[in-house]
């Protein structure tokens, strides 16, 4: 499989705020990749640095085995929209769309079209007189009709209501089986996306935690919950991720899958075994529940 960007130390600071701080990282061809981590994790100035937007302060980086901000011909196989997406006030869509064949040569204007029926988008109002979902629309529609090579989307359908979401999970991933390219989706509607990626990569305060296939993650996180003696015993020797605890009650997420012979032991101790989500995982992760929790269990 192709690489398509290598990231190797790479380090953005602002002042004496470290944004991104010496991560390593690779993305490969023909691969949904989820960039996920909290507001201010860093995920949208790796994105920035990525389409040459900002500069590294310390690392390497290479996007199609060149310095982004350095060469056209590799600004030119990318898309970054963002949730803020700008463009002319004066502009309409119809006048966003005319101009994309220039900037994206694997422009499909037929594809756009039907986007513009899907998402119900007026396109000869003007941007400033669009609603904010409506704006959003303008920037998926770009995003997906400009096929670009590697095409980055930093929230930029936060704005879309639940139906108008899905329809781009939908187009999203029949155009992707016809038409391979590698995705970035950053969000925080983790659980809405989690089928659409096949690799995870989750950024906290600046630094890596978590860089695998999603298959792996799936499913890689249990919750045991029941009395708490014995859900205490159960995990004694166990990867503690996530604990919560009222009374006599516990519930503790550990890092692993359970086999049989565990999920029996499990069950003979009264004990409830439950998976967790991507976003569940996510939160215990990149959350202060245990921390938070032990104050709570020593007040009880």
């Amino acid at each position: 499989m192709t690489t398509v960007v290598r990231a190797q130390g790479l380090t953005k600071r602002y002042g004496s705020f470290t944004a991104v701080d010496a991560v390593d990282f690779t993305l490969e061809e023909g691969r949904i990749y989820g960039l996920l981590g909290r507001n201010g994790a860093g995920k949208t100035t790796i994105m920035q640095l990525l389409t040459g937007q900002l500069f590294p302060n310390g690392g390497e980086l290479e996007v199609f085995g060149r310095t982004p901000a350095e060469h056209a011909d590799v600004l030119r196989r990318l898309c970054f929209i963002a949730e803020s997406q700008r463009y002319p006030e004066d502009f309409t869509p119809a006048h966003v769309f005319k101009s994309a064949p220039w900037f994206f040569e694997n422009w499909d204007a037929a594809f756009a079209e039907r986007l513009v029926a899907d998402f119900r988008l007026p396109t000869k109002r003007r941007i400033k007189k669009l609603s904010r979902g409506q704006l959003s629309a303008v920037g998926v529609i770009v995003g997906l009709a400009s096929r670009a090579p590697l095409t980055f989307f930093d929230e930029p359908y936060l704005g879309l209501d639940a139906v108008a979401r899905h329809i781009f999970y939908d187009r999203l991933l029949e155009d992707y089986a016809e038409h391979p390219r590698t995705i970035v989706l950053s969000t925080h509607l983790i659980d809405e996306v989690a089928n659409l990626l096949e690799h995870v990569i989750l950024i906290d305060q600046g630094r890596i935690l978590l860089d695998r296939d999603a298959e792996e993650v799936r499913g890689s996180a249990t919750t045991i919950a029941g009395a708490r003696a014995a859900v205490d015993a159960f995990t004694a020797d166990r990867p503690v991720i996530g604990r919560e605890g009222i009374g006599g009650l516990a519930s503790v997420t550990i890092d692993g899958r359970l086999d049989q012979a565990e999920r029996i032991r499990a069950a003979e101790l009264g004990l409830e075994l439950a998976p967790v989500s991507l976003q569940q995982l996510i939160v215990h992760l990149t959350g202060t529940d245990l921390a938070g929790t032990a104050e709570q269990e020593k007040a009880a």
